[in-house]
């Protein structure tokens, strides 16, 4: 590597609870010459770098670091990686992310806590790089567009705890129409997420295709679709329907939809990079995360 740019590490404190892991892999990469800045997940000032055992590194908000960072390492779970991958897009970069597992299922993490030695490749520039489809979603208006958001691992439209009236389309083609208390589109990376738990099938996370899930559907033959990645997927809420919903990307920030809104969404421009260090497969994975023999 002819330029050695600085590693974030960004850890969620609620799952790395005593920074262990993150002072752990700290000291492997500043011992290898790296340049590595403590970004917490929770900001809050009381949280920086003293009372973490870490006042020896530079630190601050991800944001801050992110256009001169190689790769940003996550101590947390998938939410973790989540927020590392929006700050990552929001600043229109494909930063790399090495996710540590410090959470509880870690579907993509690349290591778990215990594997902290494999961090030397990463130190040395020694690694992959596996690149991950992501969402756009529009929400249209009175024919004005009034939401834009993407999504790594999927975009949910759901009722406020009552069913909603959803009328699904590909590419302007009728694929299903229903009441119930929502949908799931999701890429194959956020197939193993909110998409599985509603019934919908695993996908290997470096395929391109868009899969969507009904939610609790009042009506048989609502099944899941998986489409092709270059499909315009559209859904529309009944302009009858009474009842609120909301819309959110990844399980963040709520928005709130009404009857008449249209929402598209479609295979984004921007992609998620994440480090690979293993050669773990992901049906190994799979097997071991859901609790089969593996």
């Amino acid at each position: 590597m002819s330029e050695k740019k600085k590693i974030i590490l960004f850890t969620n404190f609620e799952s790395d609870v005593s920074f262990e892991t993150t002072r752990k892999v700290a000291e492997i990469l500043t011992g290898r010459g790296r340049e590595v800045v403590f970004c917490p997940l929770q900001s809050e000032e009381q949280l920086w770098p003293v009372a973490c055992g870490l006042e020896n590194l530079p630190s601050g908000k991800a944001e801050d670091f992110i256009e001169s960072a190689e790769m940003i390492i996550s101590f947390g779970g998938d939410g973790t990686i989540l927020r590392a991958a929006r700050i990552a897009a929001n600043a229109g970069f494909a930063t790399p992310i090495l996710g540590i597992n410090a959470g509880r299922k870690g579907f993509m993490a690349e290591l778990e806590a215990t594997e902290t030695e494999l961090i030397e490749s990463a130190a040395c520039g020694e690694y992959k790089i596996e690149s991950r489809m992501m969402l756009d979603v529009e929400v249209i208006r009175d024919g004005k567009a009034i939401i834009h958001d993407f999504a790594l691992n999927d975009i949910v439209v759901k009722g406020d705890n009552k069913v909603i009236d959803l009328t699904i389309l590909g590419d302007g083609q009728h694929l299903s129409g229903f009441s119930g208390d929502g949908v799931v589109i999701a890429t194959p990376t956020g197939s193993t997420a909110y998409s599985m738990s509603a019934g919908g099938p695993i996908v290997e996370p470096s395929a391109h295709s868009i899969i969507v899930t009904p939610l609790c559907a009042h009506l048989l033959e609502a099944r899941s679709f998986v489409l092709a990645s270059d499909r315009l997927v559209t859904l529309k809420l009944g302009s009858r329907n009474r009842n609120q919903a909301y819309l959110s990307s990844d399980g963040g920030d709520h928005f709130t939809v009404g009857s008449g809104d249209i929402f598209n969404v479609k295979k984004s421009a921007i992609l998620t990079n994440f480090v690979r260090l293993t050669d773990r497969s992901f049906y190994k994975k799979v097997s071991v995360k859901l609790g089969g023999q593996g």
